[in-house]
């Protein structure tokens, strides 16, 4: 392509691999709206790697702004009528799951007075990733609170599926969105042996600084000689983001080498910097095209 300033291909040291996909539970997030489609994504995924499906309901309530409000019949009323809801939905999910091969509980949370973020970030501990499917991804309330549990409580990686992307734990060609940051080592670390069954792992780069204290003397090849001992075969690509932003670039480059997934750290800046001024992650979040795989 036009704006990749460089390529660089690392052939793998290792001819034969052993499958050892980590992922043994995927906790996934489902939110009030669809659920059936971010269900068919999940068990999809489990399916595929033979994980067992911890599903989360999660609820949130809409706090009234009286101080005594909450005590009202109306309130209560309205409360009632949410828990309801939210069994039901429960066990239709349960009489959905048991029709399937796969190992799987349900659970559900319903948030009152704070965000659910604490309570996802507990159960998250004990899940090897989490996945936010579509209808969580189109719910800027909801996939705060799964950032704020999954990545930064738990530190546990996060798979996004936004709306219309064939999602799969078995991808072919990933991007890696390289900063030389920790967060992007943490992710490329969580997705070891999804690239080791790759055909392809881009390691890409945008208007990174050659320096010792940057991105090295020859920008990505630390990282792609790493990948390589793993017997993953490394492509690397240096891009200059022109007029474009961080975020079209890699989108654009994803596009143009037909990625099946990306990915890359998260929050490489501070949260609240990130939160305040923008970020990489941030706009990723709003404009993915394609299933992002985040860690901190």
């Amino acid at each position: 392509q036009g704006n990749a300033a460089k390529w660089r291909c690392f052939a793998p040291c290792v001819l034969s691999l052993e499958e050892d996909m980590p992922f043994k539970t995927i906790l996934s997030i489902l939110g009030e709206h669809g659920i059936e489609n971010d269900m068919q994504v999940a068990m999809k995924l489990c399916g595929e790697v033979r994980a067992h499906l911890s599903a989360l309901l999660v609820a949130m309530s809409r706090v009234p702004t009286g101080r005594y409000e909450t005590l009202s019949p109306s309130w209560l009323e309205a409360r009632d009528h949410n828990l309801q809801k939210l069994t039901e939905r429960v066990s239709m999910l349960r009489e959905r799951l048991t029709g399937a091969e796969l190992s799987f509980d349900v659970d559900s949370l319903y948030a009152e007075v704070a965000g659910p973020g604490y309570d996802i970030g507990e159960r998250a501990l004990y899940a090897d990733l989490v996945l936010a499917g579509p209808g969580v991804f189109g719910s800027e309330e909801l996939k705060s609170q799964v950032v704020s549990g999954g990545l930064f409580q738990a530190g546990r990686p996060i798979l996004f599926v936004p709306p219309d992307v064939n999602a799969t734990l078995r991808p072919k060609m990933i991007l890696l969105a390289w900063d030389s940051r920790p967060s992007a080592a943490h992710a490329s670390r969580h997705a070891l042996e999804m690239m080791k069954m790759a055909q392809s792992v881009h390691v890409t780069m945008v208007d990174p600084v050659a320096a010792a204290r940057a991105s090295g003397d020859e920008p990505g090849a630390d990282v792609a000689t790493y990948l390589a001992r793993h017997g993953i075969n490394v492509t690397v690509a240096t891009l200059s983001s022109s007029s474009r932003s961080v975020t079209e670039t890699l989108l654009r480059h994803a596009l143009d080498i037909n990625a099946d997934m990306m990915v890359m750290g998260a929050y490489g800046h501070s949260k609240l910097l990130e939160l305040i001024l923008g970020g990489v992650t941030k706009s990723m979040l709003k404009e993915a095209n394609l299933p992002i795989l985040m860690a901190h």
